[in-house]
């Protein structure tokens, strides 16, 4: 089949959905690949890197007029739909929940759209789950980020002028972000508390040597899809009661807690905010879905009350080079899954096919 590699219009998106490694395998299992003129710049991926490999170099209307599916890390906009054939495929995210319209018009094309956010959290499907392997980075990113602003280092440093006490970092969320940024905390030096509606990730906490904030509660929270179900307002205080002594010592705290469908809950307010160190930094990961804390603004760094509060949105775009390696790891295992290099499998029940895909031929799915 023909894959088509566009570069990708959402400012800020540095990333490229098929990197000239995974264009080479591709085509070794006998697809072809058609790739838009720098779409991988960005990224650090060269024109000629395509080229090398066997990637043919066009126009971006080109690409998309003549190809069999899309790859793309965002959803395509309505020009790009314009240009599919009727039939085609597209794989990216797509978040089809909040973009019904984004789905109304590619299924008026007949497009069959399959959406990397929903791939299911079941084991064999790990190698082809996006929002993992993104927000594993992300995680990274975000305690480098509190790090280069706050005033002072992460680790014990012991010198003839005295002794400098280790920061101390407060987590929010133990999900594959969450642990990432506690990995990286800990490495930096820092002393590192995490707090979690979920008290299974208790263990997971400590093996990072973090210490787990416990909430007494005989209320736990359910988890749908690999995200936590909204807990009650009574759990949320319980939470707020138990953290604030950490919160409250923090240099930097760094926010991941989503609910799936739903706006992310706030767990810092402003008034909390009021009682934090001067100089500290809270780095909000759930910005883009409303933000954990109440004074962040997304993709902006906002001073309130002596304390930084940062709202970068699309923190793996940050590392594109890294994010675009996986995201297209990702992308080769589950196109491996889906088809052969002829054409799709279309089992439609099959629980990866029935759990991405969004419409197809027609009909919406979800």
């Amino acid at each position: 089949m023909k894959i088509a590699v566009v570069k990708e219009i959402r400012q800020g998106e540095n990333r490229v959905a098929i990197t000239p490694q995974v264009a080479q395998q591709l085509i070794k299992n006998g697809h072809e690949l058609v790739v838009e003129s720098q779409c991988g710049y960005a990224s650090n991926f060269s024109d000629e890197a395509y080229s090398k490999v066997g990637c043919t170099i066009v126009a971006k209307a080109d690409a998309i007029a003549g190809c069999d599916i899309l790859a793309k890390v965002n959803a395509p906009d309505a020009s790009e739909i314009a240009l599919l054939k009727e039939g085609a495929a597209s794989i990216s995210y797509m978040y089809a929940g909040f973009n019904a319209e984004l789905v109304q018009q590619l299924n008026a094309r007949k497009i069959s759209a399959f959406s990397m956010d929903a791939i299911p959290r079941i084991s064999r499907a790990q190698n082809m789950d996006a929002l993992s392997s993104q927000a594993n980075l992300a995680g990274y990113k975000a305690v480098i980020l509190g790090a280069a602003n706050m005033g002072k280092i992460f680790p014990m440093l012991m010198t003839a002028a005295g002794t400098v006490i280790p920061s101390r970092v407060l987590i929010y969320g133990a999900g594959v972000a969450g642990l990432q940024a506690i990995a990286t905390a800990k490495r930096l030096g820092a002393i590192v508390e995490v707090s979690d509606v979920r008290p299974e990730t208790k263990e997971q906490v400590e093996s990072l040597g973090g210490k787990f904030i416990e909430v007494k509660s005989d209320e736990a929270a359910k988890v749908e899809g690999g995200y936590a179900k909204e807990v009650s307002a009574e759990y949320l205080a319980k939470q707020k009661e138990a953290v604030n002594k950490s919160l409250f010592m923090a240099d930097l705290v760094i926010t991941t807690a989503l609910v799936m469908g739903r706006k992310a809950p706030i767990l810092i307010t402003e008034d909390q905010v009021k009682q934090m160190k001067l100089g500290s930094v809270i780095v909000d990961m759930a910005v883009e879905q409303g933000g954990n804390c109440e004074l962040s603004e997304l993709d902006k760094t906002v001073v309130k009350h002596g304390v930084s509060v940062i709202g970068q949105g699309n923190l793996p775009a940050t590392l594109p080079q890294n994010a675009s390696e996986l995201y297209a790891k990702n992308i080769q295992n589950l196109l491996t899954h889906l088809a052969t290099k002829d054409a799709f499998k279309w089992e439609l029940e099959e629980d990866i096919t029935k759990g991405t895909l969004i419409c197809h031929q027609g009909n919406i799915l979800k």
